[in-house]
């Protein structure tokens, strides 16, 4: 009977990781820097919670390597793209022009006829909570 292996999954490959370093570990030695990468590269996939059970590491101490980071990487602002609403009927008399600025520089104008209605108010959300 031939036997398949299949390969371990990364979370699996760093729980054992963490495993043999708590075996052969000094009573209260920091967890090694390479081993706090592995985690937080894992929230990413796994998110924050599962990734701190599995690997038995407290939550905020994890939380807080994950914001450092986020802190310290510098990614690149996406690029703002266009949007166009349609009314969906008839465009009222009544004409309104919005236009709005961020603290990163990022700008967007709006003309409405008519009715702005919920969808302008999910546009401009979303405006400001990508700033």
């Amino acid at each position: 009977m031939r036997t398949i292996s299949v390969p371990a999954s990364q979370l699996e490959r760093v729980q054992h990781r963490f495993k043999l370093w708590r075996k052969t570990r000094k009573r209260c030695s920091p967890i090694p820097e390479p081993l706090w990468v592995s985690a937080v590269e894992l929230v990413r996939e796994h998110g924050l919670h599962r990734t701190a059970r599995a690997l038995r590491l407290n939550y905020y101490s994890l939380k807080k390597r994950l914001s450092s980071v986020d802190d310290a990487t510098c990614r690149p602002q996406r690029e703002a793209t266009f949007v166009e609403l349609l009314p969906p009927g008839i465009a009222g008399p009544s004409a309104c022009t919005i236009e709005m600025e961020n603290a990163q520089g990022g700008k967007m104008k709006i003309q409405l006829q008519g009715q702005g209605g919920p969808d302008l108010a999910v546009l401009i959300n979303s405006f400001w909570k990508a700033s």
